[in-house]
């Protein structure tokens, strides 16, 4: 590869799919289609590069479409637009590959080698290596729906990158170079003739399905890899290895667990996605352990397998066939349990340590015998696997709202004649719920007839009393606000009789609710009976969507920084360990951003080597739907959190918090005032946005709102921000921001600025991400909603926010010192430009179907828009 021109074969391979996908265009739809595609892109092309002569022609052009040639094209750049992401995702495993292979070049910044380097010239060897055996990351898939793409086209695309990897050998014959083409075309033709919509919502069943899928694919092999590295690293820098049952980083689960304002997640879809994890976790051991099974042929053994075995002629695989047996027998259990049967449990494995033990066994006797060259392979491998996934794969979380457990406890109350729970204040809640725990005898009647609401909230309970001790993990209460909040779900936790109570955990979502975690957590902790229940330990959730959509981005952010701290110093008050859960997305607005710089940017000691964080549906695909991009991303997140934990940021000079303080109340001030205070707001961002159209998306089990009518506030996080990114002008990730750095600046505070930018890298990561986010957006393109779709009486508002929008970034470049967005990230720069082009014509046909579909031809055009939301969506990295 070229050192001059490290992004020369990127282009080649854009060029490459882009021409194959030419190649298919003029088979499958003609050479009319073919030449009409052309035309749009070299006019779009051109008009990026300032020629008005394009732009009038490419407009033209597009609103000229008979209905029946617009999904084609739109299917045309929308396809493009994926395959880019392939090849730049491709591209980013062979970059990453190519600086490793350098012996010139310095360690890749965030690498293993790189951060243990620098941290071994100030930390002890033995902190690192504890550090590092002590870490706790769980990484928390969810169902969150921002997937448009199908899974049956990400396999797809999963199957052109490893084409595009194989075709990087430079011993390939010219056979063999025309296989690969010949491959990749048959992939591109079948991908264009493959539905991107779902004819149908997927199911919680189905979600889960394709979470456990992501480890079969990719996870499956990349943790044993990872740990490899891993235990590499650690002897070369503390002279100790990784131990067998370390698992610094956890995968967790939502999917089949996540009721908030989803009704169709019941506790029967629990139980059953429960055992689907289960059922995936037996098959792929049992896989493993028939591979064993004819790699382990020796003869050898020490005396303590031979006590198990006896005179055995191959002691290993005699062991080995008894799990091959055990877990057979567990696959065909769960199958019996999914087919509503109850069979025995028997010799089935449910239990990691039972799993683990014989596996063990194996391999210290192997060591023992001088074959430890062998046990480290596939059967150390086969034990890092289980150190992570262990027999359940991922335990999933319930998430309810505390709104449905205030409901069921005033349902008990009421039938028992104690008065209406809903109406009590909080002292009286907790005196009730405190006397309630400590009184043995059960609280619910047994001729209790709640409602079906009540009923499906007690019977979630019923369904976590019935699962193993490693199924689930933790019980998330969102919108909690309140002591009660936790303490009534530790009493439905008694009355369902859970052996093993989950964990509770408390999600603190609004602003207000935000301001109000300390105190909330101090009322907790000052109980006798919580911080014995919690044993030293405690697990907060934070909640960057909501938190955002409330009031608006930089205001959150700076709360959340704020709300760490004061749960930090609360927690080490009582001395109680605290693990913070990040709810982030994909979006910036939505707490999404690169992960090493996110982790390094969080407030001092609330990374204390544990961190939990979901990955919200695209963000899967992104970051773990290749080996090599999955590698690389358990990597950040080990050298992050090992970073942060060690060496932690300073805290923040006093004068940056007033700053900071000022800031926010001037942006949550212009966000408020906009958003909820302004009476034309909601039904301008209905005109100029699909918000509406996106609601008809099949993209997710769950509601695209909380409950029906209603302005912004009913609506989710996800398609709020969906809706801005597909205009173009992502308006949730920096309205407010600009005003409030106008203000600071005009006010001769434009130095603290620049030194907190440069000092600080909270607020450094703040600045960079919502630079980002402008250098992604185009004012002009928003533009082209409002002249076709708002009324005119409407339209000064969508000028105001443009005029906004170029203010802010102004104001922001100032602030980083940068001539134009990104100077910093040319990698994201040129993918942006790289991707204009093509999104430019999206967006322009997307605006032609929205005014056609809401002037009365929605039977014919609304799968070409759906289509065309989903190119927008590659395009732009991004849905919420």
């Amino acid at each position: 590869m070229s050192t001059r021109e490290p992004d020369l074969p990127l282009r080649e391979n854009i060029r490459q799919l882009g021409d194959l996908l030419g190649q298919t265009l003029r088979e499958q739809g003609g050479d009319s289609l073919f030449r009409i595609v052309e035309e749009i892109r070299n006019l779009a092309k051109d008009a990026r590069g300032g020629s008005r002569e394009a732009l009038a022609r490419l407009d033209q052009t597009l609103t000229g479409l008979e209905d029946e040639l617009i999904m084609p094209v739109v299917r045309a750049f929308s396809q493009f637009l994926n395959l880019a992401n392939i090849c730049e995702q491709h591209h980013r495993v062979r970059r990453t590959r190519a600086w490793a292979m350098d012996p010139e070049s310095a360690p890749l910044r965030g690498s293993l080698e790189e951060t243990f380097e620098r941290l071994a010239r100030v930390v002890e060897p033995e902190q690192i290596h504890q550090a590092v055996c002590d870490m706790r990351i769980g990484l928390v898939l969810t169902a969150h729906p921002t997937e448009v793409s199908r899974r049956t086209l990400l396999q797809k695309y999963n199957h052109i990158a490893r084409l595009l990897d194989t075709q990087d050998r430079q011993d390939l014959t010219p056979a063999e170079a025309e296989e690969i083409s010949q491959a990749l075309k048959r992939e591109i033709t079948a991908s264009w003739h493959t539905d991107e919509i779902r004819q149908r919502r997927p199911t919680p069943q189905d979600e889960a399905r394709w979470g456990y899928a992501v480890v079969e694919q990719t996870l499956w092999d990349a943790i044993p890899r990872y740990a490899r590295r891993l235990d590499r690293t650690l002897k070369a820098y503390t002279n100790r290895g990784l131990p067998l049952d370390a698992a610094p980083i956890r995968f967790g689960s939502w999917m089949g667990g996540d009721r908030d304002g989803n009704p169709r997640v019941t506790a029967r879809v629990t139980h059953e996605a429960c055992l689907l994890a289960r059922w995936m976790a037996a098959t792929l051991y049992e896989k493993e352990v028939s591979a064993l099974i004819s790699e382990l042929s020796l003869q050898c053994a020490d005396d303590d397998l031979r006590d198990q075995v006896g005179d055995a002629w191959e002691p290993y695989r005699v062991i080995l066939k008894r799990v091959r047996a055990r877990l057979r027998l567990t696959v065909r259990w769960v199958e019996a349990r999914l087919d509503g049967k109850t069979p025995p449990e028997g010799e089935i494995y449910l239990r990691t340590e039972d799993l683990r033990k014989p596996l063990l066994d194996c391999y210290h006797s192997l060591h023992r015998c001088g074959a430890g060259v062998v046990a480290d392979g596939r059967l150390l491998d086969l034990l890092r696997r289980l150190a992570c996934f262990g027999t359940s794969l991922m335990r999933i979380d319930i998430r309810q709202e505390a709104g449905r457990h205030t409901e069921a406890i005033a349902a008990i109350t009421g039938a028992l004649g104690l008065g209406d729970y809903t109406e009590w204040s909080e002292e009286e809640r907790q005196q009730f719920l405190m006397r309630e725990l400590h009184n043995p005898r059960p609280l619910i009647p047994r001729d209790f007839e709640p409602d079906d609401d009540v009923r499906e909230v007690l019977d979630t309970f019923r369904v976590i009393a019935q699962q193993g001790e490693e199924s689930l993990g933790a019980y998330v209460i969102s919108m909690a606000s309140k002591p009660s909040d936790l303490l009534a779900v530790e009493l439905l936790q008694k009355e369902a009789a859970v052996r093993h109570p989950l964990r509770v955990v408390p999600l603190f979502e609004t602003l207000a609710d935000l301001q109000g975690a300390e105190d909330c957590l101090e009322q907790l902790l000052a109980l006798d009976w919580y911080k014995q229940r919690i044993g030293g330990r405690q697990e907060i959730m934070i909640g960057y969507s909501d938190s955002g959509k409330d009031a608006g981005h930089l205001t959150a952010a700076w709360a959340l920084y704020q709300t760490q701290e004061q749960l930090v110093a609360c927690c080490r008050r009582h001395g109680v360990r605290l693990t913070l859960f990040h709810g982030r997305g994909g979006s910036i607005g939505r707490g999404g951003g690169p992960t090493h710089a996110a982790i390094l940017s969080q407030p001092p000691g609330s990374v204390n080597g544990s961190l939990r964080v979901t990955e919200q549906g695209e963000v899967i695909q992104a970051k773990f739907g290749l080996p090599g991009i999955a590698l690389r991303n358990l990597e950040l997140y080990i050298t992050a959190v090992l970073e942060a934990t060690l060496q932690p940021p300073p805290d923040p000079d006093p004068a940056w918090r007033e700053l900071m303080d000022e800031l926010s109340a001037i942006a949550m001030g212009q966000y408020r005032g906009l958003v909820r205070e302004t009476d034309d707001f909601v039904p301008y961002f209905r005109a100029a946005t699909p918000e509406q159209e996106i609601a008809g998306l099949t993209i997710g089990s769950r509601p695209a709102k909380r409950r029906t009518g209603g302005g912004v506030e009913s609506l989710r996080a996800i398609p709020w921000i969906f809706s801005w990114t597909q205009t173009r002008l992502l308006l949730p990730a920096w309205l407010g921001v600009g005003e409030a750095l106008v203000h600071a600046q005009q006010n001769g505070r434009g130095d603290d600025l620049r030194t907190m930018f440069e000092q600080w890298s909270f607020f450094r990561a703040f600045i960079d991400m919502v630079e980002m986010v402008l250098a992604k957006g185009d004012p002009d393109v928003a533009a082209l909603y409002d002249q076709r779709l708002v009324p005119p009486e409407l339209q000064p508002l969508g000028q105001d926010l443009r005029t906004r929008y170029r203010s802010t970034l102004e104001a922001v470049l100032q602030v980083s010192g940068h001539q134009r967005p990104l100077d910093d990230f040319p990698v994201v720069r040129r993918s942006v430009d790289v991707r204009n082009p093509y999104v430019d014509p999206l967006n322009r046909l997307q605006v032609e179907l929205l005014h056609r579909v809401r002037h009365g031809k929605e039977e014919n055009l609304r799968k070409a828009l759906q289509v065309c939301i989903n190119g927008i969506a590659a395009g732009m990295r991004n849905t919420g």
